[in-house]
């Protein structure tokens, strides 16, 4: 069975009942949460304990573990997910979310606490409205979810070739676009998470484990939308 979120026909999934796919999507949920709440006390503590700072910015190595181990973490876990155990995913989760929380310390640094807060709710707010279209639209989306993956690539490509020129316009344009496709990415991949819920049927052990992947989907989901909203309407300090 596919186990790729980005990549499962949701034409050929079956239908079962609904308490498989509300179980999917409240475990998703629910671990998306947790990490959420790791990330955003992990980063509160390092953005305002000094000792803490001095461990992650005065050691480039460490620095750099920090740095790049999220994606290791996601790599792992994608590419290995049918292997690692349900533990494991746990695991890995959470110390992704932690280490997260680590890098993003740099934005209570960077922009006023207030700004943050008020982006925050917004995201919040955003991404609980698409996550409900997606789950009750009828429409399948996954011609969308594949217009917006490659949306997705084009601004990756620009954001580094951005890297290097450090245009403000373009900076702009790849934070509105990032909004754009982050925002219709929420309700595609709620609604795929759905649909894998159909499809797994009373696997329990399956069920648990994709429940953390997609609670690593809508969590990715929700961090870029933010960062992006930062971008766009943060007040720097």
């Amino acid at each position: 069975m596919e186990t790729n979120y980005r990549s499962t026909n949701v034409n050929n999934i079956e239908s079962a009942t609904l308490v498989n796919d509300n179980t999917l999507l409240k475990n998703s949920f629910a671990w998306m949460t947790l990490a959420m709440v790791l990330t955003t006390l992990t980063a509160l503590a390092f953005a305002n304990i000094p000792a803490l700072q001095t461990i992650l910015f005065s050691n480039r190595i460490v620095f750099y573990i920090v740095l790049f181990a999220p994606l290791i973490f996601v790599w792992i876990m994608g590419a290995r997910f049918e292997k690692l155990s349900y533990g494991a995913l746990i695991g890995m989760f959470v110390a992704y979310s932690i280490i997260n929380g680590m890098t993003f310390s740099v934005i209570f640094m960077a922009y006023q606490i207030g700004s943050i807060i008020n982006v925050f709710f917004s995201t919040a707010a955003l991404f609980a409205v698409m996550a409900i279209a997606g789950y009750t639209t009828k429409t399948d989306l996954t011609k969308l979810g594949n217009i917006l993956m490659i949306g997705l690539i084009g601004i990756v490509i620009a954001s580094l070739i951005n890297f290097f020129t450090k245009s403000d316009t373009m900076d702009y344009i790849i934070s509105i676009l990032g909004v754009v496709i982050f925002t219709g990415l929420t309700a595609y991949d709620v609604q795929k998470i759905k649909n894998l819920g159909n499809e797994v049927g009373n696997d329990g052990t399956l069920r648990s484990k994709l429940g953390v992947m997609g609670a690593l989907t809508l969590y990715l989901d929700f961090i870029n939308l933010f960062l992006f909203l930062l971008r766009l309407f943060g007040d720097r300090k």
